[in-house]
This record gives C-alpha cells, sequence and structure tokens, in this order.
C-alpha cells in the first residue's frame, strides 16, 4: 500500500497502550521533543460491547481541543482505527505527558494503542 503523502522528517509518533478502554482510565506518552501533536487516536484489539468508549485527551494536564474521539461499539472489530485531528491547546514541550483518557463507556474488556503524531516546530 503506497502512502498519499510523505511524512515529514520532523514527525514522530509516540504510543500509550491502555489494558482496558472498559473501565475509566488513563494511559501516558511523553513528547521527545517541542512540537505540536497533528493527529491522535487509537487502535483496538477486539470488539466492544453495549456502548460506545469516548476517549480524550490532555497535554500536562490541559485538555488538548478536538482531541476527542468515539470508538464505536457497533461493527467494532480488532483492529479498528479511529482517529481526532486537534484544533488547538496541542502545543507540547519535551517531555510534557500526553494523556489519553477512556470514560469505560463500554463493555468486555478490549486493549487498546493509542498514539499521537508530533510536529517538531
Amino acid at each position: 500500500m503506497s502512502l498519499p503523502d510523505n511524512y515529514p522528517l520532523n514527525q514522530r509518533r509516540v504510543y500509550a497502550y491502555m489494558a482496558d478502554i472498559s473501565t475509566a482510565g488513563s494511559a501516558f506518552s511523553a513528547a521527545p521533543f517541542r512540537g505540536r501533536i497533528v493527529k491522535m487516536g487509537s487502535v483496538i484489539y477486539n470488539a466492544i460491547t453495549v456502548a460506545d468508549a469516548g476517549i480524550t485527551s490532555k497535554i500536562a494536564g490541559t485538555s488538548i481541543t478536538g482531541g476527542g474521539w468515539t470508538i464505536a461499539e457497533s461493527g467494532s472489530a480488532a483492529g479498528d482505527v479511529d482517529t481526532a485531528l486537534p484544533t488547538a491547546a496541542y502545543d507540547v514541550n519535551e517531555d510534557d505527558p500526553i494523556e489519553f483518557i477512556s470514560d469505560g463507556g463500554s463493555t468486555t474488556t478490549c486493549p487498546a494503542m493509542f498514539f499521537a503524531d508530533i510536529i517538531a516546530t
């Protein structure tokens, strides 16, 4: 599969693992350098049931505008990817904690990998 665009050399993806998005909680990563988060998302490891899981995000305790998304229960399956494009409050400094927060709205134990794409500024 070819990529539609080349990624800039000053962009890096960081990851955070959550053992169960169906339990309210947080997963963390850290910014590798000063920059701006341009995309965020998640990949789930299996289907969720009963309700959607709502995800929000923060940088060093401050909510990221546009940094929330929904992992839909309907039709969910292992490998589903959901993303968000932050619109404000997305600047990071080196070693800032990036927090991914699940509201625990779904059921069925479901691990997830979260990611944030950061461009150096």
